[in-house]
């Protein structure tokens, strides 16, 4: 269930605590296909079927990355700010991909307040321990330090 903030005080409360889990989002085949055409970054592991059906995964797996930018879509499933005209990504301290991530694997993220510190003008930064879950596996596929900040 989406929470929301009215304040970014309500949200500074909730420092130290587990405080959202995102929707679950299915990653296909057709997004990595996409996402190697972004990049290019066509490795047979994400891309080629056939090759990857007899590789160590038994499947294509994404690309780490592509797990990583999946970040703002769980962000905005899983809260909200009233007081907010802009949010945005101000960066990354830490990035583990920790298990592979089959084609259409469903993910969702759990994500943990660090930090939440006043910045000027109006606003707020956040640092945010996110660990992205693959549905069926008891390890997380990505652990990731995110910082973002938003703006009143």
């Amino acid at each position: 269930m989406k929470k929301h903030f009215n304040t970014f005080k309500e949200l500074q409360a909730c420092v130290g605590q587990d405080v959202a889990v995102s929707d679950w989002c299915v990653v296909t085949q057709a997004q990595i296909n996409q996402f190697a055409d972004a990049t290019h970054d066509h490795q047979w592991i994400h891309v080629d079927e056939q090759k990857a059906a007899n590789g160590p995964f038994g499947t294509p797996i994404a690309h780490g990355f592509l797990t990583l930018s999946l970040l703002p879509l769980f962000f905005e499933s899983a809260f909200s700010m009233a007081q907010t005209r802009m949010g945005v990504n101000y960066g990354l301290n830490k990035v583990r991909f920790t298990a592979p991530v089959p084609a259409n694997s469903r993910l969702r993220a759990h994500m943990h307040l660090l930090a939440c510190e006043d910045i000027e003008p109006a606003g707020i930064q956040m640092t945010w321990r996110v660990s992205v879950e693959r549905e069926g596996s008891d390890k997380p596929v990505c652990v990731a330090e995110s910082l973002v900040r938003h703006y009143a």
